[in-house]
């Protein structure tokens, strides 16, 4: 999982801008090695990972031993819908390959919304979407009910940003890969 998402990661992460004071969760973290990307962008900061297989965690602690030693990188055992960490805790929040498999996607994105800072940024990236004209997005979606996926079109990842309040909401697509990429900010409070 590592290798075969790394270009599709790099992709999605050109179309934000990471500050190298950011405190950053990456929600299903798999191997790893977007957790590595990140903490070698937020040079500062401080990057966390969260994961709900147990073998997924012990993965990403292995691929990122040093992180860890230096600590720069927490990595933790939970769920997107309960997430371990504190109100207003995080700058940027990243799920790569991993929102189709949520158990409640608009409750889980109030959950995203919960742990981001005012004005943070939660970022989507994939290589399925619904609508997507390429052999794997119509594999996924042609077996989604069936393995428990939830794919989403173009407008749906949208909706589903813009339903739970995000703010600045941009939708980006690689056609020719069939890649998806979701941004979304939360809004600042009013003065």
């Amino acid at each position: 999982m590592n290798s075969g998402h790394s270009k599709l990661t790099d992709w999605g992460l050109e179309h934000i801008s990471i500050e190298n004071h950011y405190t950053i969760l990456d929600v299903g973290c798999g191997g790893g090695r977007t957790i590595n990307k990140l903490a070698a962008i937020a040079t500062q900061g401080k990057v966390y990972g969260v994961d709900y297989s147990e073998e997924s965690v012990t993965a990403t602690k292995r691929t990122n031993a040093r992180w860890i030693d230096l600590g720069r990188v927490e990595i933790r055992h939970g769920s997107v819908s309960q997430l371990p960490f504190p109100d207003a805790t995080f700058d940027l929040v990243t799920a790569v390959e991993t929102h189709f498999w949520w158990p409640n996607l608009p409750a889980d994105m109030r959950e995203l919304s919960r742990v981001l800072k005012p004005s943070g940024m939660a970022i989507f990236i994939a290589e399925v979407y619904k609508g997507a004209n390429t052999a794997v997005s119509k594999l996924a979606e042609k077996y989604a009910s069936r393995s428990g996926m939830t794919l989403l079109s173009v407008d749906e990842h949208r909706e589903l940003f813009t339903n739970a309040g995000y703010s600045k909401v941009q939708i980006i697509e690689e056609r020719r890969k069939g890649w998806i990429c979701a941004i979304g900010r939360k809004p600042a409070p009013n003065p």
